[in-house]
């Protein structure tokens, strides 16, 4: 890399490659991702909004379930094989929705849709999450701060290319095809995976936080299927991050179902519906992308971990203030858009560095057990607040008088967050870097 790329993008010649791979996983992963996400939003609502909020619960009780199992694969597998296997199952299912649709046209109705919109939620979140586990693994916390923000530009490039692809193969090859497009951008993440992990090690840094342990990365983690479980509920660092998470999936609930009720008023056609729920999807991905661009590469390294948690809270709350004063469908993108665009610019690189202080069978059992099942719960949680507020007759003003109290708790907790993980990387700096790491307890900060 010449010089000017180097202060543009903050990445060291070294890095460049695993960086590159990186960038390539997360856009595969993301085309994977929306090029099939209008049709879940447009078939879930098939089923009334109601139905909707049942689905919500449905995704998490599943996500409850599949947990053992993954964190029984990373117990028994080496890092790569776990990621394969994972990888693998989704774009097998993905096969088997595609000989569905084409074999037995007539066994699809509202049932199946129900059921792959739970499919989908699951895979979305597994899917994010595995990238983002091996991104804490294979990283330090002064790289996730120098270009996990720039990582994420791969995923809004995916984000708007998924989309983009899907109005442009749907007629052509038809929306069955599109499953099979989706289970081949998987199998290219995987490739761009095993690159990640394949590529030379780092070398330990020695910047306070930034010790890498010189485990063997092809060697089985080990431990229980539950680790995960028990290592949240006895960490309060590992609660915190699980609390942010919770109220995260709160906030963006409330504004999914407003969104859905805003849509759901336009018409029945769902043609139209699709076409809307793509339309906003873009709209937000090029926000998120503009948002990358200009400010996520260097504002963890300007402001922090903790204030970078902290913008999408306060975002948040004037959002909500805002959409409670208007009410309109086009404030309702806007502030979609500004959601969407911090929470994926700038808080998702930033949360994610939290995890890079971690022992490293947390960065994936315990990981696991906050992006599926906790942040499901979240979802529930919101779904069915909203839900009771509807039924009492409320409308924005009443959601917006409990969403901007908990925005501000969420601050808060934000600014704890950030500043214990500094307190714990600068321990882990004075404790010794090297083999050392690997052993270290977890801390229960």
């Amino acid at each position: 890399m010449t010089t000017w790329q180097q202060r543009l993008f903050d990445v060291r010649r070294d890095e460049v490659l695993p960086v590159c791979l990186a960038v390539l996983f997360f856009f595969c992963v993301l085309v994977a991702l929306m090029i099939l996400r209008p049709a879940r939003e447009a078939l879930g609502l098939r089923g009334g909004i109601d139905a909707v909020r049942w689905l919500f619960m449905g995704t998490a009780v599943v996500t409850l379930l599949v947990n053992p199992l993954f964190g029984w694969l990373v117990s028994r597998l080496p890092r790569l094989q776990f990621i394969s296997a994972t990888y693998a199952f989704f774009a097998c299912s993905l096969v088997g929705f595609f000989l569905l649709l084409v074999l037995a046209p007539a066994a699809v109705g509202v049932v199946s849709g129900l059921v792959f919109y739970v499919w989908f939620s699951v895979f979305n979140l597994f899917a994010t999450m595995v990238f983002w586990a091996l991104m804490a693994d294979r990283f330090t916390l002064e790289q996730g701060k120098r270009f996990f923000g720039l990582i994420a530009v791969g995923g809004t490039l995916g984000a708007i290319a998924g989309p983009w692809l899907a109005s442009q193969l749907a007629t052509p090859l038809g929306t069955p095809t599109l499953l099979l497009v989706s289970a081949g951008f998987l199998a290219a993440g995987l490739a761009a995976a095993w690159g990640i992990a394949r590529v030379r090690p780092l070398l330990p840094a020695a910047t306070p936080g930034d010790a890498v342990a010189t485990v063997d990365a092809q060697a089985p983690i080990g431990g229980s299927a539950w680790a995960g479980v028990r290592a949240v509920f006895g960490s309060r660092y590992l609660l915190g991050i699980a609390a942010y998470v919770v109220i995260l999936a709160v906030m963006a609930t409330f504004l999914y179902f407003t969104r859905l009720q805003m849509v759901a008023e336009l018409g029945d056609d769902l043609d139209l519906r699709t076409t809307v729920f793509a339309r906003i999807d873009l709209i937000t991905q090029v926000a998120t992308l503009l948002l990358q661009a200009l400010v996520a590469g260097r504002l963890m390294q300007w402001v922090g971990v903790p204030l970078t948690l902290a913008l999408l809270p306060l975002t948040t709350a004037l959002g909500f203030i805002g959409l409670a004063l208007v009410g309109s469908l086009a404030a309702l993108i806007a502030f979609e858009a500004s959601f969407r665009a911090v929470q994926r610019a700038l808080m998702r690189p930033a949360r994610e560095t939290l995890f890079t202080v971690l022992h490293r069978e947390d960065k994936y059992k315990a990981k696991a057990f906050i992006d599926t099942f906790v942040y499901r719960g979240g979802d529930v949680i919101g779904a069915q607040l909203e839900g009771l507020l509807g039924r009492l007759g409320m409308g924005l003003a009443a959601l917006a008088s409990v969403a901007v109290p908990l925005a501000l708790m969420w601050a808060v907790l934000a600014l704890w967050l950030g500043r214990t993980q500094q307190a714990m990387a600068e321990s882990l700096a004075a404790e010794g870097s090297g083999p050392e790491r690997a052993a270290l307890p977890r801390s229960s900060s």
